[in-house]
Order: structure tokens, then C-alpha cells, then sequence
């Protein structure tokens, strides 16, 4: 584990309300125990990131997402305030800027990308799954920014 990615994750489980608490309170034992969970579960997430086809970050006017297949994890900031999809970023995952989309509905139609690699054959619609190279297609086409684009010849 890269040590510049262990300390972020230590800060950040050590900033959250629900560790200082405890410390507070003289609960160091316990703040601690809570610290360390939440590094392995973000540094779990990390390694999904990593590992998963169609991984990704999404960050909208609502806050930012990290899909991770079956899982996802979300906060209601921008990415520059969410270290763990900052972090996930920064290591190779793809990240789907939606601010500048202007037409919502438009997005709002857009078919979920996939969890696995199956997708459906009538890609059209909500509630449709589609591959992520598919998905990015479609949102860059509404205006979204891509960085760590996955489709070939197309990295920024």
C-alpha cells in the first residue's frame, strides 16, 4: 500500500464527527478501532476501483459517486471534497465530470452502465444497462468531462 494513500485515508477517518467523539470523551481505544475500519473499508473500495471493468466516479451539482458495481459509495460534496474519489481518481479510475450537462432530462434517460460486463441487447432507455465505454459515449455527447477515459486513444 502506497504510504501517501494510507495517510489520506488515516486523516480522513480521523477528521470524521464520529471518531472524534469518542476521543473527546476519553474513548481513545474505541476511536481508534473505528479508524481503522473505516481505512480497511475505504482502502476495500480503493482495490474495487482498481479492479472492477466498469468502475467509475461521477460528480454532479448533488455530490459526488463512486460505483463500484454492486456498491456505491456517494457524498454530498464536490470531488475536491470526497478524498477516497479523490484517491480513486487519481490511481486510474475513470471520472465522469455531469456538472456543465445542462439537458437533465436528457441524462436522466441515459441507461445505467452495467454492473458486470453484461449488457443489455436494447440499450435504449432508463433502467437499460450498458458497457461503460458506451455510457461515457453517450454523457460526453451531453457535455460531461471525462479524465481517465477507458476507451482507446482517448486518455486525458
Amino acid at each position: 500500500m502506497q504510504t501517501g494513500v494510507l495517510r489520506v485515508l488515516r486523516a480522513t477517518a480521523a477528521s470524521w464527527w464520529r471518531h472524534k467523539k469518542p476521543r473527546r470523551t476519553g474513548q481513545t481505544r474505541q476511536a481508534q478501532r473505528r479508524e481503522r475500519e473505516t481505512v480497511l473499508r475505504d482502502f476495500g473500495y480503493l482495490k474495487q476501483a482498481a479492479l472492477l471493468a466498469n468502475a467509475h466516479v461521477i460528480c454532479g451539482e448533488v455530490g459526488t459517486f463512486i460505483h463500484l458495481g454492486l456498491t456505491t459509495v456517494s457524498s454530498f460534496a464536490p470531488i475536491e471534497r470526497f478524498p477516497l474519489a479523490t484517491l480513486a481518481v487519481a490511481r486510474g479510475t475513470p471520472f465522469i465530470d455531469i456538472r456543465p450537462v445542462t439537458d437533465v432530462i436528457a441524462f436522466a434517460n441515459l441507461p445505467r452502465v452495467a454492473r458486470d460486463r453484461s449488457v443489455d441487447p436494447d440499450s435504449s432507455g432508463p433502467g437499460k444497462s450498458v458497457s461503460l465505454t458506451t455510457y461515457i459515449d453517450m454523457v460526453e455527447a451531453l457535455g460531461a468531462r471525462i479524465a481517465n477515459d477507458p476507451r482507446p486513444c482517448r486518455s486525458t
